[in-house]
């Protein structure tokens, strides 16, 4: 996948075409992503234990990894992503900068 946990990312397709956030979870097996703030849907709890009044909670839904974009460390805008091979590591790149994505 191009995208990984804490990757800052762009929706560039959908109802929440344009809106950035942080990838809270990565769902490769789906070729899926949850990312914080994004495709924010109601969802009906029963009580429980940990939520012993139960009721509509707001929840991030998945959506799928071909509607995001990382976002380009330097120009902070939303680009696609090359690899290269760093001391024997495969790193992911931003194409527009040539900056490293990887921490």
């Amino acid at each position: 996948m191009h995208v990984k946990k804490g990757d800052k990312v762009q929706v560039i397709s959908g109802k929440d075409k344009g809106k950035q956030g942080v990838v809270l979870q990565a769902l490769p097996k789906q070729n899926r992503v949850i990312v914080e703030g994004i495709n924010v849907v109601k969802k009906h709890a029963k009580p429980s234990q940990d939520n012993p009044q139960g009721g509509i909670l707001n929840v991030e839904a998945s959506v799928h990894a071909s509607n995001v974009m990382p976002i380009d460390p330097k120009s902070g805008e939303p680009t696609r992503v090359g690899y290269k091979e760093e001391n024997g590591k495969k790193v992911r790149v931003a194409k527009k900068s040539g900056e490293a994505l990887d921490k």
